[in-house]
């Protein structure tokens, strides 16, 4: 950790923005004009709407996530979580991996800490479901739904089967939907190769509590979505939610049970929770309150954006609707980050402020290879695609949108491979306990219980 006297920018949370921020001030400053510190439980950043393809296979994991020291040479990259914000001091208190808190002060800060899953007091869900949020949720599910082909194609019990087949998806957002479409299709491919499983014999449930599915890209796509799914064999159930997921029983409002080894819950996300502890202004969903140049409320010195702010939608705002706020998307993160990191430099050297505004330029979803939906916005115009056409724009936005051109020739490098080469759908399910085989051969062997001697047998006789 440097002990610089250079005024110091913290930067909390190396995801999104806070890369993209980060990147953004390293630019426009001058030499050693001041530090750059980012904190980040990880060393890498994630870029999340991949995580359905590298959950499919379609996508290397190592391609969707951007290590932070490899591509922030002159910042310093510290491990760990910040716990605390004194304003006053303007210090904050850093958790590392290992080892002792210690205090980090600091000039200027910007808090990037992202979304976390949002979840419910349900009974069950968190000793059987699986996130969709990091890299790590995503490789975890591809191993464990190739697992559970495996289970099924080598039992004769019916029962455990059943369960091993059927696979639960809460949430029909772009996250559900996305990742039911891409398991589906990788399931589907799978399949060919274990002669007891067929596709006919799996069972996909979407469930949402609202009365629609993709609503980011507006009802008649999200209805297209909907049939489309449906016409793949998912079962979609609306306007219900799940109650119960017991030992993989899961028991939905509107009445089904089904058994299942695989629950995935993607219904939305919150407001990290470390916000309440840094004693920032709060909006009442939990994000921090910024005004439209993304400076905290109150403050001169602390900005945020991304899904942990609550930013002002300036051209919604401007259209008439004074509650317009910037939904949590890629899109916005993006921009906010460019003119978070402009507005960073220019609050240090005393310049105004830049407000942010963006107007939405649409949405895109992937269901599956070659099936997708898309809604282009032009000015007053929207343009709907749906098919292999949709598909293409998603790839081709978020292809363009992965952070760095290292990243982005993996991806597609991945893409162009898989057009003449099988998926692979081998299960490495061992990584999750990667030392397991080792123990099992190096533990201990058990003292076996030693024989009575011929003699001992005489005197006891």
């Amino acid at each position: 950790m440097s002990t610089t006297e250079r005024p110091r920018i913290l930067v909390v949370g190396g995801g999104y923005v806070g890369l993209y921020a980060a990147r953004r001030i390293l630019k426009k400053m001058r030499y050693a004009e001041a530090t750059v510190t980012v904190v980040d439980p990880r060393s890498y950043m994630t870029y999340q709407p991949f995580l359905p393809e590298a959950a499919a296979g379609s996508i290397s994991p190592r391609h969707v996530v951007v290590p932070l020291r490899r591509v922030l040479p002159k910042a310093e990259v510290l491990t760990g979580r910040v716990t605390t914000i004194d304003q006053d001091r303007k210090v904050a208190t850093v958790a590392p991996l290992v080892g002792e808190a210690y205090e980090l002060p600091f000039d200027y800060l910007v808090i990037a800490l992202g979304a976390v899953s949002r979840t419910f007091p349900i009974p069950g869900l968190a000793e059987n479901g699986i996130g969709m949020k990091g890299i790590e949720e995503a490789i975890g599910l591809r191993n464990h739904v190739l697992e559970q082909l495996d289970k099924a194609d080598s039992t004769t019990d019916e029962e455990i089967r059943r369960k091993a087949l059927t696979f639960v998806f809460i949430g029909g957002g772009f996250a559900g939907a996305e990742t039911v479409g891409e398991v589906e299709d990788m399931a589907r491919d799978a399949a060919k190769y274990y002669p007891n499983v067929k596709r006919e014999d799996m069972r996909f449930v979407l469930v949402d509590a609202a009365d629609k599915i993709l609503p980011e890209v507006g009802p008649k796509l999200g209805a297209y979505g909907k049939e489309h799914l449906e016409s793949r064999g998912v079962e979609i159930h609306l306007s219900t939610s799940m109650d119960s997921c017991i030992d993989g029983h899961v028991v939905l409002k509107n009445g089904l049970e089904v058994d299942s080894n695989t629950i995935v819950w993607t219904a939305g996300v919150k407001p990290n929770p470390a916000l309440a502890r840094f004693g920032l202004p709060l909006g009442p969903r939990g994000h921090v309150d910024t005004s439209e140049t993304l400076q905290v409320q109150g403050t001169d010195y602390i900005w945020a954006a991304g899904d942990n702010a609550q930013v002002p939608d300036m051209i919604g705002r401007k259209a008439g609707n004074p509650n317009a706020w910037c939904p949590p998307n890629a899109q916005h993160a993006l921009r906010q980050a460019k003119v978070l990191g402009d507005n960073v430099v220019s609050g240090m050297r005393g310049f105004p402020q830049k407000t942010y505004e963006h107007a939405n330029k649409g949405a895109v979803a992937g269901l599956g290879l070659h099936k997708g939906v898309a809604m282009i916005v032009m000015g007053k115009m929207k343009i709907k695609l749906k098919g292999r056409l949709a598909w293409y724009m998603h790839r081709g936005y978020h292809g363009m949108a992965m952070p760095t051109w290292n990243r982005k020739i993996r991806v597609f490098a991945d893409w162009t491979l898989g057009m003449f080469l099988k998926r692979e759908v081998v299960s490495l399910g061992a990584m999750e306990n990667p030392r397991e085989e080792f123990y099992e051969a190096a533990k201990p062997a058990p003292q076996a219980a030693k024989s009575d001697t011929p003699a001992q047998k005489a005197k006891a006789s």
